[in-house]
């Protein structure tokens, strides 16, 4: 028999030790969840706005003056909305949350209700200050370009989520 005071314990502290060397944890990604998540809430109804505003524009100006004249800004317009939605999508690569977020709450919830009831559309749309970029909403709203972009963006959020977690494992 041992005469240290721990030496009754000893298969314990072994099996404890052993137990701390392999740790399997996932690092935390708390961060990167909220950054996307602000990303997406935050640009994709800039984006959305931007691209709906510049989308009036050149409809407006090739139906007035039946002619292919080009709108300066209106194609700037679109383009910043595009670019902004690239960015919302690839904040996906820090976490799903962001295009997710954004392609759901600015997409594909109003263009569902949309098309399933239109008075909801036309309400979602009043909340609005009457302006170009209400009425440009309206329009893509109505013609299915929210729900378009709400799904891709969903779709992008997924996709990144699933190759996220076929790295991992």
């Amino acid at each position: 028999m041992s005469t240290h005071r721990y030496a009754d314990y000893e298969d314990d502290y072994e099996d404890y030790e052993d137990s701390t060397d392999v740790r399997d944890e996932r690092p935390r990604r708390g961060g990167a969840h909220v950054v996307s998540a602000l990303g997406g809430l935050v640009l994709t109804p800039v984006a959305l706005g931007l691209l709906s505003w510049g989308g009036l524009r050149q409809q407006q100006l090739i139906q007035a003056t039946l002619s292919t004249n080009r709108d300066a800004l209106g194609i700037a317009l679109l383009a910043g909305g595009a670019i902004l939605l690239l960015v919302v999508a690839a904040l996906g690569a820090l976490s799903a949350v962001g295009p997710i977020l954004g392609g759901l709450i600015y997409g594909v919830l109003p263009g569902v209700a949309a098309m399933a009831v239109p008075e909801w559309g036309f309400r979602l749309v009043n909340l609005m200050p009457k302006s170009d970029i209400a009425y440009g909403v309206m329009d893509f709203l109505f013609i299915g370009g929210l729900l378009g972009v709400g799904f891709l963006l969903v779709g992008s959020g997924l996709a990144n989520a699933l190759v996220r977690r076929r790295r991992e494992s």
